[in-house]
């Protein structure tokens, strides 16, 4: 039997109960969320005169809950909207409703007890068949599992989501000791392709594998920040970006967790692992308890490690927590020769080598840092799983690190890793000195473009499965290149499809960029049969490069400057009119010329968390490589014979006058950059490659015909151009703009009215093309757009536009 997800119930609307509730919502699955009725009325009811029998009162708890989550930041739901789908109700009056469910997923308090009642519930209306677990994130399965039916047995098992479920990929399938095959199965496939998720089976131990190995992580830097002398500064300096973790490091990212919540299952650890050689880590250490005893749990309670103050000047400033004396202080920078090293190295997994051989205190702190962490991992197997890169994805997926154990370990050399653990007062485990006395010398092997671990039961290399649905750039870089330069490497994907991948400084579009995509269109429309824009960075592109710009601009330079802007415009026609067919699949942040590039694709296939927008107003310019031009073109689009154009130009102007960027690629709908019938959105990301592949050869499998350049764009002329420019002066005269912001507006204002005509006309792609150069060129002149441009650079972001 084919198993289907069209509806599931959500047994609890705390935090996270609402936040999966919203993921769900997100990828179009009807929802059905209770939670318990209060047992009084609150003030606000009792002025309305309300009684605990009435509906809204009833539903209080879990409308209120839903609410929260719905108006938090970042939000839980790709678009607001979607929560038209999310039914409420609560555990008396609608438990019978869970017999519609396919899934039924409890997210109530941790406790035993309580799960249990829930459950007790649950069987008497539960349909045969039906999907359900837990969100636990540390009680053991078995345990829930002990009392209820063979039918619920089988079909029971945890899934635990990470917090926020939006965002944090992680989805670990915890069985109980008679979960059918078949469940674990379908969940596994179904967290993978539907929820987006990286699915990992877990065994049934103690914070399974994600919590086990990160609580371990951020425990021991407690330990040690002591240890070392180490500022919370110095700890989140050391373990953030410059070693692929997010920029909340440590300290900020427990602030915003919660400090109780990590308390929580570091005591659960405590208690529940007695026999972990490293069990007296879990122990809270004396500045944690006293922070407990303050209440002092991070942003929810208003202070944590960090605390934000506002001064008596109405300035505000976030101070820092001195462990030694408990008291708050002005914030230090932290800074390490160590680290300075590590500048000209792009790729994190280069600088591991660096980072241990450093002669100050952060080669002291990586060296013991790592080496914990290194023997940690290694005797967790078998312990918490039989295969190595489930840890890895683990960490990876629910921690955002951008390599895992093995794989830092791999970075350093695996022997290298042993020799400084032994130094270090650590030994790995004995399948690490096995395997090395077999000549395996790597965790990871690429053969084949696919990836490989060690196996260690087999003691061989064994492919990592479940990548038959992904294309992994690192692993066919190499071996399927067409053609390379400084800004792009352009990859053979088989069956006729080809990849142009940024390898830029942040993805930036220059030169070389334009340069690589032109040669990778004309080697496809000579021998292959369509082409694909895609990376696995951080972020598809951060726009064009304005450190070229600002440069020129500020040698007047205006010629070459001309020349540069007329071939971005090109190239991105070449995007769109090319013989073949044209797939951009951004991601992350997708700005400006990234996002012009994403506008003249014949298809888009964004990630579902792609934050995508046109925001060149921001350094003092409109858009100029084709996006000014593609904006007034798609508005015209939106023309009706019973609309008022008008007022449909006057959005698309807003969209780029107020440098809107989406929220995630659903948003990128109602802004009308991507568009609805043409362009689609892929949750796991990990998948978008693959699907942008088959996008581009089933269009030209169905005969892909190159597209006629368009000269029927419908301008408004003088009608538009007026009543844009009243608009800015209005603005203007009520302190809402600055004088230069009017500038840009009212060049923006000329390009997209088609100029200065004095009735409606039809106009080329290549006359608005050349509006908008214009205007883009003029705007690089003034004296407030270099300042802008500077500042920028001065901010060390050179390359974002």
């Amino acid at each position: 039997m084919k198993r289907r997800i069209n509806k599931v119930a959500i047994i609890g609307s705390g935090i996270m109960g609402s936040g999966i509730a919203c993921h769900f919502a997100n990828i179009g699955v009807k929802v059905l969320l209770l939670d318990i009725i209060p047992r009084e009325l609150n003030d606000k009811e009792k002025k309305k005169g309300l009684i605990l029998e009435d509906k809204q009162v009833r539903n209080r708890l879990v409308n209120e809950s839903l609410q929260t989550s719905l108006k938090s930041k970042p939000s839980p739901i790709y678009h607001q909207d979607f929560a038209k789908r999310i039914e409420t109700g609560n555990l008396t009056d609608d438990i019978s409703k869970v017999s519609e469910a396919d899934w039924i997923i409890e997210v109530v308090v941790e406790r035993l007890d309580i799960k249990k009642k829930v459950f007790d519930d649950l069987e008497k209306h539960r349909k045969e068949g039906t999907l359900i677990s837990s969100n636990t994130s540390g009680i053991p399965i078995q345990q829930m599992n002990e009392g209820r039916s063979e039918d619920f047995k089988k079909h029971f098992c945890g899934t635990h989501f990470f917090n926020p479920p939006r965002y944090l990929r992680l989805f670990e399938i915890i069985p109980g000791p008679d979960t059918s095959e078949e469940v674990l199965e379908f969940l596994n496939e179904y967290g993978e392709k539907f929820l987006g998720k990286t699915s990992v089976v877990a065994k049934d131990t103690p914070a399974f594998i994600g919590n086990r190995v990160g609580i371990f992580s951020i425990m021991s830097l407690f330990h040690m920040v002591k240890e070392m002398d180490l500022t919370i500064e110095e700890v989140d300096k050391l373990t953030g970006p410059v070693i692929g973790r997010p920029k909340s490091a440590t300290f900020r990212t427990v602030d915003v967790v919660g400090l109780d919540t990590l308390v929580h299952v570091a005591n659960g650890l405590h208690k529940g692992v007695p026999s972990d050689e490293q069990h007296d880590l879990f122990a809270l250490p004396d500045f944690i308890g006293t922070m407990v005893e303050n209440e002092w749990f991070g942003s929810k309670s208003g202070q944590g490690f960090y605390k934000k103050i506002k001064n008596e000047d109405g300035s505000s400033e976030i101070q820092s927590l001195d462990l030694n004396t408990m008291e708050y202080r002005a914030g230090k920078r932290a800074n390490f020769a160590t680290l300075e090293q590590t500048k000209t190295i792009d790729k994190v997994e280069d600088r591991f080598k660096v980072l241990i051989n450093g002669k100050d205190k952060a080669g002291e702190f990586y060296r013991k840092n790592l080496s914990a962490l290194f023997a940690y991992v290694s005797n967790r197997i078998p312990e918490i799983t039989d295969e190595l890169y489930k840890i890895d994805d683990a960490m990876k997926a629910g921690f955002g690190w951008e390599h895992g154990p093995f794989q830092i370990w791999d970075a350093i050399g695996v022997e290298k890793g042993v020799e400084m653990m032994k130094q270090e007062g650590f030994e790995p485990a004995s399948w690490v000195n096995q395997m090395l006395e077999k000549g395996q010398k790597n965790f990871y092997t690429v053969k084949n473009a696919n990836t490989f671990y060690y196996d260690i039961p087999k003691k061989e290399q064994v492919k990592v499965p479940g990548q038959d649905s992904f294309i992994i750039l690192d692993n066919i870089r190499e071996s399927k290149q067409v053609f390379k330069n400084s800004g792009v490497v352009v990859e053979d994907l088989g069956d006729g499809i080809l990849n142009v991948e940024f390898r830029s400084k942040m993805n930036t579009i220059g030169g070389d960029v334009l340069d690589g995509l032109n040669k990778a269109l004309d080697i496809a429309e000579r021998d292959y049969q369509g082409l694909v824009v895609a990376n696995n960075g951080q972020n598809f592109s951060v726009g064009a490069n304005i450190g070229m710009i600002f440069m020129m601009a500020v040698e007047q330079e205006y010629d070459e400057l001309n020349a540069a802007v007329k071939y971005f415009q090109d190239t991105m026609m070449r995007m769109r009119y090319s013989s073949i067919p044209t797939v951009a699949a951004p991601h992350a942040m997708t700005l400006g010329g990234g996002c012009e590039l994403s506008l003249h694709a014949d298809m888009v296939v964004a990630a579902a968390e792609t934050y995508i927008g046109l925001v060149e107003f921001g350094v003092g310019v409109i858009p100029g490589g084709g996006g000014s031009k593609e904006m007034t073109l798609r508005a015209a689009d939106t023309f009706h014979k019973d609309d008022v154009e008008l007022n449909r130009l006057r959005e698309h102007f807003l969209t780029i006058g107020m440098a809107k960027v989406s929220t995630s690629a659903y948003e990128a709908y109602d802004l009308n950059i991507l568009q609805k019938g043409k362009d689609i959105v892929v949750v796991n990301p990990d998948r978008q490659l693959a699907i942008a592949k088959s996008h581009a050869l089933l269009m030209a499998e169905n005969g892909y015909t190159q597209p006629i350049m368009r000269t029927d764009i419908k301008v408004l002329g003088k009608q538009a151009l007026g009543t844009f420019l009243v608009g800015t002066d209005q603005m203007f005269a009520g302190k809402y703009i600055s004088e230069h912001d009017k500038k840009i507006a009212n060049k923006l204002a000329y390009v997209m009215a088609g100029g200065d005509l004095s009735e409606a006309s039809y106009v080329s792609e290549q006359y608005l093309l050349d509006l908008e150069r214009e205007a883009f060129l003029s705007l690089t002149g003034e004296r407030k757009t270099l300042e802008r441009l500077e500042h920028m650079i001065k901010k060390g972001k050179p390359l974002r536009n």
